[in-house]
């Protein structure tokens, strides 16, 4: 029965934030650096008159890191087609690549420019994890890209791409989930979405009201967590038996 009433007084939560959203009502949500420069990162590349490089990470895209990515990478194709910047995004999942094909023409058609897109610019390249690094490695010597996103969950070839990157002169902004990675990216990159920075990046950049509501919600409903969780702990410390409140 608690949990069941928790869960209804949280989706509750979500679903007030949503209205509120919908309604026009401000939702504050706080300044994300990586993410504030991405208009600064498109408009370098089309001043350059040089290409975005995109990767989205190595996993398929049953993963969250992955969806998240796409979801970003929807609004940075916006922004490219808005500036008529060309866009390149090798892939290492052949199902990613589809899917990123049709936000990518989606995301031209929706600022009137459906002719930008070109399929040849987002391909496959290969499974293996070295070799997807190597292929993306070479395509940033070879077009040298003004920008560079590597947003996803990425392993042992972060520090290959983002080194690469550098070495080129891009501006790079790297977001991911994997903990290992972070460091890697942090030092070769020039901004960098931690954890769950990640995953809000789409709704930091489109403010669909749906999205902006859900994620509110979420957010207040983990503080009151953590107020619970910190007062019951206090009262654990001071004596106070709390299992009767739990319904044990």
């Amino acid at each position: 029965m608690p949990t069941a009433a928790a869960t209804l007084f949280f989706g509750a939560l979500i679903v007030v934030f949503v209205l509120l959203a919908r309604r026009g009502r401000p939702l504050y949500i706080r300044r994300i650096a990586g993410l504030e420069a991405v208009d600064e990162a498109v408009g370098r590349a089309t001043e350059m008159g040089r290409p975005i490089l995109y990767s989205a990470g190595l996993d398929p895209l049953e993963e969250v890191a992955t969806v998240a990515s796409i979801n970003i990478l929807g609004q940075v194709a916006r922004r490219a087609g808005e500036y008529e910047t060309r866009l390149i995004m090798p892939n290492r999942d052949p199902i990613v690549m589809t899917v990123a094909q049709e936000v990518v023409r989606e995301a031209y058609a929706a600022v009137g420019r459906p002719d930008l897109y070109d399929p040849h610019d987002i391909y496959y390249t290969t499974q293996s994890q070295f070799g997807y690094a190597a292929a993306v490695c070479g395509t940033m010597m070879r077009e040298r890209p003004a920008t560079n996103f590597f947003i996803g969950h990425f392993y042992a070839e972060s520090l290959v791409l983002a080194e690469t990157g550098n070495a080129t002169g891009a501006i790079q902004i790297a977001g991911t989930d994997s903990d290992s990675q972070l460091p890697f990216f942090i030092c070769a990159c020039d901004y960098t979405l931690i954890g769950e920075e990640l995953y809000a990046g789409s709704v930091y950049l489109s403010r669909e009201p749906l999205l902006l509501g859900a994620l509110k919600g979420q957010d207040l409903a983990k503080a009151i967590l953590l107020a619970l969780l910190a007062a019951g702990t206090l009262l654990a410390f001071l004596g106070v038996d709390v299992r009767p409140w739990l319904g044990r």
